[in-house]
């Protein structure tokens, strides 16, 4: 094995870790804003460094050689506790750094919030991006917070898991509507709705958000022992309100969503007879990003900018 120099630098440990985690030079290359030959000259450096190959041909592309995936852990390791280590030393001047920031968020957020929140970025970090992610069953969002590739999730699920750090943003209260000139619209006040009236009329919902969990209206219902009418699932929160329009369909959603769609659309709104409780949405992040300077002035925007929500 080659005899390892007295100084390594922290970005060859990165591009290692990327290498054993994408397995794919491109990959990493772009990532990284690098060109390939860079990386690629990278590679062979760790390949001296440690004697090994590290990556070798598969059936379907390069894979990690078992000494490959035994450096894995570490280099995560040695990166995180780097993180750490500077983090005091390098504050995030947002007016001047360009970071990247990855957010994930269901489409049923109220109209203005994320915009809002792009809107606050672009003025304070002009440099920097955002990416925002969508949430669904398929996606592990636990697991991609704790690899980095996501740096946020903003949710209002039930019971998210204990491990993140979680911070509360606003409550959102929950209304029924449906069309203004629909048969039960006309002939109901918006607050005559009855329970049976609710539980029977035909509803249009999201789909499953999580394996094994379908929402907080959901959720609160079966804990009642009740059960709605749901003749529509769909992945597209912010098409439902449209599919209102040509149907004798019925949303739940909160108030502060509907808002926008009621100064467009002929919706009649009514108070919902069950006593659900508001939507409570939170930001989660994990202990990776809990004391990066860029990370704890993101979070501080998106809690600035719930609070205004009115």
């Amino acid at each position: 094995m080659a005899k390892l120099p007295t100084h390594i630098d922290i970005h060859l440990i990165r591009i290692l870790y990327m290498l054993l985690s994408e397995k794919n030079v491109s990959r990493v290359a772009l990532k990284l804003n690098q060109p390939q030959p860079s990386i690629s000259a990278s590679l062979r450096k760790l390949r001296e460094l440690t004697g090994d190959p590290l990556l070798v041909r598969g059936s379907r592309g390069m894979v990690p050689t078992q000494h490959g995936e035994s450096l894995l852990r570490p280099a995560k390791r040695i990166l995180d506790e780097t993180e750490r280590l500077f983090v005091q030393k390098m504050p995030f001047v947002a007016e001047e750094e360009a970071r990247t920031f990855n957010i994930a968020a269901p489409d049923y957020l109220d109209s203005q919030f994320l915009p809002n929140i792009i809107a606050r970025v672009r003025r304070q970090s002009p440099k920097s991006r955002i990416v925002i992610h969508h949430i669904g069953r398929d996606v592990d969002y636990s697991r991609l917070l704790s690899d980095g590739e996501l740096d946020l999730v903003i949710a209002n699920w039930d019971e998210p898991p204990p491990h993140l750090h979680l911070s509360k943003l606003f409550q959102d209260p929950i209304a029924c509507c449906m069309r203004a000139d629909s048969p039960y619209a006309k002939r109901t006040a918006p607050d005559g709705m009855t329970v049976e009236d609710y539980l029977s009329l035909p509803h249009v919902a999201p789909s499953q958000m999580l394996p094994g969990y379908h929402g907080v209206i959901e959720a609160f219902l079966a804990r009642h022992n009740m059960k709605r009418n749901v003749v529509v699932e769909s992945a597209y929160f912010s098409q439902m309100p449209y599919m209102l329009m040509q149907s004798d369909l019925a949303l739940t959603t909160g108030r502060q969503f509907l808002r926008f769609f009621e100064k467009t659309l002929p919706l009649k709104t009514f108070n919902v007879p069950i006593k659900f409780p508001a939507m409570r949405f939170y930001q989660l992040w994990h202990d990776r990003v809990h004391h990066a300077s860029e990370h704890k002035w993101l979070r501080e925007l998106v809690g600035a900018v719930a609070k205004e929500l009115k």
